[in-house]
Protein backbone atom coordinates (compact mmCIF):
# COMPACT_ATOMS: atom_id res chain seq x y z
CA UNK A 1 0.00 0.00 0.00
CA UNK A 2 1.34 3.45 -0.89
CA UNK A 3 2.01 5.71 2.08
CA UNK A 4 1.70 9.46 1.51
CA UNK A 5 3.33 12.43 3.19
CA UNK A 6 1.71 15.72 2.23
CA UNK A 7 4.22 17.97 3.99
CA UNK A 8 5.65 20.87 2.02
CA UNK A 9 9.18 21.03 0.65
CA UNK A 10 11.21 21.62 -2.47
CA UNK A 11 11.98 18.34 -4.27
CA UNK A 12 9.26 15.70 -3.82
CA UNK A 13 10.49 12.10 -3.80
CA UNK A 14 8.57 8.82 -4.16
CA UNK A 15 10.40 5.74 -2.84
CA UNK A 16 9.45 2.50 -4.62
CA UNK A 17 10.75 -0.71 -3.02
CA UNK A 18 9.04 -4.04 -2.37
CA UNK A 19 10.71 -4.34 1.05
CA UNK A 20 8.73 -2.20 3.51
CA UNK A 21 11.67 -1.88 5.89
CA UNK A 22 14.10 -0.86 3.14
CA UNK A 23 11.62 1.67 1.77
CA UNK A 24 11.28 3.16 5.25
CA UNK A 25 15.06 3.40 5.68
CA UNK A 26 15.56 4.95 2.24
CA UNK A 27 12.81 7.47 2.94
CA UNK A 28 14.47 8.39 6.24
CA UNK A 29 17.76 8.92 4.38
CA UNK A 30 16.05 11.23 1.88
CA UNK A 31 14.46 13.30 4.64
CA UNK A 32 17.93 13.94 6.10
CA UNK A 33 19.12 15.66 2.90
CA UNK A 34 18.26 19.40 2.86
CA UNK A 35 15.92 20.41 0.05
CA UNK A 36 14.23 17.01 -0.30
CA UNK A 37 10.99 15.62 1.09
CA UNK A 38 9.21 12.29 0.84
CA UNK A 39 5.79 12.45 -0.81
CA UNK A 40 5.11 8.72 -0.62
CA UNK A 41 6.31 5.12 -0.42
CA UNK A 42 5.09 2.37 -2.75
CA UNK A 43 5.86 -1.35 -2.67
CA UNK A 44 4.65 -2.52 -6.09
CA UNK A 45 4.77 -1.15 -9.63
CA UNK A 46 0.97 -0.87 -9.69
CA UNK A 47 0.94 1.21 -6.50
CA UNK A 48 3.66 3.49 -7.85
CA UNK A 49 1.86 3.97 -11.17
CA UNK A 50 -1.42 4.79 -9.43
CA UNK A 51 0.34 7.25 -7.13
CA UNK A 52 2.07 9.01 -10.04
CA UNK A 53 -1.25 9.25 -11.90
CA UNK A 54 -2.76 11.33 -9.10
CA UNK A 55 0.15 13.12 -7.40
CA UNK A 56 2.95 15.44 -8.40
CA UNK A 57 6.37 13.83 -7.94
CA UNK A 58 9.74 15.29 -8.93
CA UNK A 59 11.91 12.22 -8.41
CA UNK A 60 11.38 8.46 -8.02
CA UNK A 61 13.90 6.28 -6.20
CA UNK A 62 13.09 3.02 -7.96
CA UNK A 63 13.98 -0.57 -7.15
CA UNK A 64 14.27 -2.91 -10.15
CA UNK A 65 13.01 -6.06 -8.40
CA UNK A 66 9.31 -5.47 -7.73
CA UNK A 67 6.74 -8.24 -7.16
CA UNK A 68 4.46 -7.45 -10.12
CA UNK A 69 6.93 -6.21 -12.75
CA UNK A 70 10.46 -4.88 -13.01
CA UNK A 71 11.35 -1.30 -12.31
CA UNK A 72 12.46 -0.80 -15.91
CA UNK A 73 9.11 -2.10 -17.18
CA UNK A 74 7.47 0.47 -14.93
CA UNK A 75 9.65 3.23 -16.39
CA UNK A 76 8.59 2.22 -19.90
CA UNK A 77 4.92 2.42 -18.91
CA UNK A 78 5.43 5.79 -17.25
CA UNK A 79 6.98 7.23 -20.40
CA UNK A 80 4.21 5.74 -22.57
CA UNK A 81 1.64 7.48 -20.36
CA UNK A 82 3.41 10.82 -20.61
CA UNK A 83 5.02 10.87 -17.17
CA UNK A 84 8.38 12.63 -17.27
CA UNK A 85 9.22 12.21 -13.60
CA UNK A 86 12.96 11.86 -13.02
CA UNK A 87 14.25 8.43 -12.04
CA UNK A 88 17.16 7.25 -9.93
CA UNK A 89 17.47 3.46 -9.82
CA UNK A 90 18.21 2.15 -6.32
CA UNK A 91 18.60 -1.60 -6.69
CA UNK A 92 20.66 -4.71 -6.13
CA UNK A 93 20.62 -5.42 -9.90
CA UNK A 94 24.28 -5.31 -10.95
CA UNK A 95 24.24 -6.85 -14.43
CA UNK A 96 25.45 -4.61 -17.21
CA UNK A 97 22.35 -5.26 -19.34
CA UNK A 98 20.08 -3.78 -16.64
CA UNK A 99 22.39 -0.82 -16.09
CA UNK A 100 22.50 -0.16 -19.84
CA UNK A 101 18.71 -0.46 -20.15
CA UNK A 102 18.27 1.99 -17.26
CA UNK A 103 20.44 4.52 -19.08
CA UNK A 104 18.50 4.08 -22.31
CA UNK A 105 15.19 4.61 -20.51
CA UNK A 106 16.40 7.87 -19.03
CA UNK A 107 17.43 6.97 -15.48
CA UNK A 108 19.58 9.86 -14.25
CA UNK A 109 21.55 7.84 -11.71
CA UNK A 110 22.04 4.22 -10.67
CA UNK A 111 22.80 3.37 -7.04
CA UNK A 112 23.71 -0.23 -6.24
CA UNK A 113 22.53 -1.85 -2.99
CA UNK A 114 23.83 -2.06 -0.36
CA UNK A 115 24.82 1.59 -0.09
CA UNK A 116 25.55 4.12 2.63
CA UNK A 117 23.71 7.31 3.49
CA UNK A 118 26.70 9.19 2.05
CA UNK A 119 26.26 7.37 -1.25
CA UNK A 120 22.58 8.27 -1.56
CA UNK A 121 23.20 11.82 -0.37
CA UNK A 122 25.79 12.32 -3.12
CA UNK A 123 23.28 11.16 -5.76
CA UNK A 124 20.58 13.47 -4.42
CA UNK A 125 22.94 16.42 -4.22
CA UNK A 126 23.99 15.78 -7.81
CA UNK A 127 20.35 15.71 -8.85
CA UNK A 128 19.68 18.99 -7.03
CA UNK A 129 22.69 20.52 -8.82
CA UNK A 130 21.25 19.37 -12.15
CA UNK A 131 17.92 21.05 -11.40
CA UNK A 132 19.72 24.28 -10.52
CA UNK A 133 21.71 24.11 -13.76
CA UNK A 134 18.48 23.76 -15.74
CA UNK A 135 16.70 26.68 -14.08
CA UNK A 136 15.75 29.60 -16.28
CA UNK A 137 15.39 27.79 -19.60
CA UNK A 138 16.47 29.62 -22.75
CA UNK A 139 19.54 28.72 -24.79
CA UNK A 140 22.76 27.31 -23.37
CA UNK A 141 26.35 28.02 -24.29
CA UNK A 142 28.97 25.29 -24.17
CA UNK A 143 29.99 26.20 -20.60
CA UNK A 144 26.42 25.79 -19.37
CA UNK A 145 25.98 22.56 -21.34
CA UNK A 146 29.13 21.21 -19.67
CA UNK A 147 27.76 22.17 -16.25
CA UNK A 148 24.46 20.45 -16.98
CA UNK A 149 26.05 17.22 -18.14
CA UNK A 150 28.56 17.30 -15.29
CA UNK A 151 26.06 18.08 -12.55
CA UNK A 152 25.28 14.46 -11.73
CA UNK A 153 28.95 13.57 -11.22
CA UNK A 154 28.93 10.89 -13.90
CA UNK A 155 31.26 8.05 -14.68
CA UNK A 156 34.15 10.37 -15.46
CA UNK A 157 34.59 10.89 -11.73
CA UNK A 158 36.21 7.47 -11.38
CA UNK A 159 39.31 5.92 -12.94
CA UNK A 160 38.84 5.28 -16.65
CA UNK A 161 40.37 1.82 -16.48
CA UNK A 162 40.73 -0.29 -13.38
CA UNK A 163 43.62 -2.71 -12.89
CA UNK A 164 42.86 -6.40 -13.04
CA UNK A 165 41.19 -7.64 -9.87
CA UNK A 166 39.46 -4.35 -9.09
CA UNK A 167 35.69 -3.78 -9.24
CA UNK A 168 34.21 -0.61 -10.73
CA UNK A 169 31.26 -0.94 -8.32
CA UNK A 170 33.57 -1.05 -5.30
CA UNK A 171 35.59 1.90 -6.60
CA UNK A 172 32.35 3.84 -7.07
CA UNK A 173 31.22 2.97 -3.53
CA UNK A 174 34.48 4.29 -2.03
CA UNK A 175 34.22 7.35 -4.25
CA UNK A 176 30.69 8.15 -3.05
CA UNK A 177 31.70 7.79 0.60
CA UNK A 178 34.54 10.27 0.13
CA UNK A 179 32.41 12.66 -1.94
CA UNK A 180 29.74 12.67 0.76
CA UNK A 181 32.16 13.21 3.66
CA UNK A 182 32.54 16.60 5.29
CA UNK A 183 36.31 16.17 5.67
CA UNK A 184 39.20 13.71 5.30
CA UNK A 185 38.54 10.11 6.32
CA UNK A 186 40.79 7.28 7.43
CA UNK A 187 40.72 3.90 5.72
CA UNK A 188 38.89 2.51 8.75
CA UNK A 189 36.20 5.19 8.53
CA UNK A 190 35.75 4.56 4.79
CA UNK A 191 35.46 0.83 5.52
CA UNK A 192 32.78 1.39 8.17
CA UNK A 193 30.71 3.72 5.97
CA UNK A 194 30.91 1.47 2.91
CA UNK A 195 30.57 -1.90 4.72
CA UNK A 196 33.87 -3.01 3.18
CA UNK A 197 36.81 -4.60 4.98
CA UNK A 198 39.57 -2.20 6.00
CA UNK A 199 42.00 -3.97 3.67
CA UNK A 200 39.66 -3.56 0.68
CA UNK A 201 38.99 0.09 1.47
CA UNK A 202 42.73 0.73 1.80
CA UNK A 203 43.43 -0.93 -1.56
CA UNK A 204 40.89 1.19 -3.41
CA UNK A 205 41.94 4.38 -1.63
CA UNK A 206 45.52 3.83 -2.80
CA UNK A 207 44.24 3.23 -6.34
CA UNK A 208 42.20 6.44 -6.32
CA UNK A 209 45.17 8.32 -4.89
CA UNK A 210 47.43 7.08 -7.71
CA UNK A 211 44.90 8.24 -10.31
CA UNK A 212 44.77 11.71 -8.75
CA UNK A 213 41.15 11.42 -7.57
CA UNK A 214 42.02 11.33 -3.89
CA UNK A 215 44.48 13.42 -1.89
CA UNK A 216 46.38 11.84 1.00
CA UNK A 217 47.32 13.73 4.15
CA UNK A 218 48.91 12.61 7.38
CA UNK A 219 47.46 13.20 10.83
CA UNK A 220 50.05 13.06 13.59
CA UNK A 221 49.05 12.00 17.07
CA UNK A 222 50.95 12.16 20.30
CA UNK A 223 52.47 8.72 19.83
CA UNK A 224 52.79 6.06 17.15
CA UNK A 225 52.70 6.26 13.38
CA UNK A 226 50.80 9.07 11.63
CA UNK A 227 47.28 8.24 10.44
CA UNK A 228 46.62 8.35 6.70
CA UNK A 229 43.60 10.52 5.84
CA UNK A 230 41.92 10.68 2.43
CA UNK A 231 39.80 13.38 0.80
CA UNK A 232 38.10 13.49 -2.60
CA UNK A 233 39.72 16.05 -4.92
Amino acid sequence: MTEVNAAGGSIGVLVVDDDVRVARVNAAYVEKVPGFRIVGRSHTAAEALAFLDRAEVDLVLLDHYLPDETGLALVRRLRERGHHTDIIMVTAARDIATVQAAMRHGALQYLVKPFTFAGLRAKLQGYAALRRALEGGGEAGQDQVDRIFGALGGAAAGPAELPKGHSALTADLVREVLRGAEGPLSAQEVAERSSLSRQTAQRYLKLLERTGRVRLSLKYGETGRPEHRYVWV
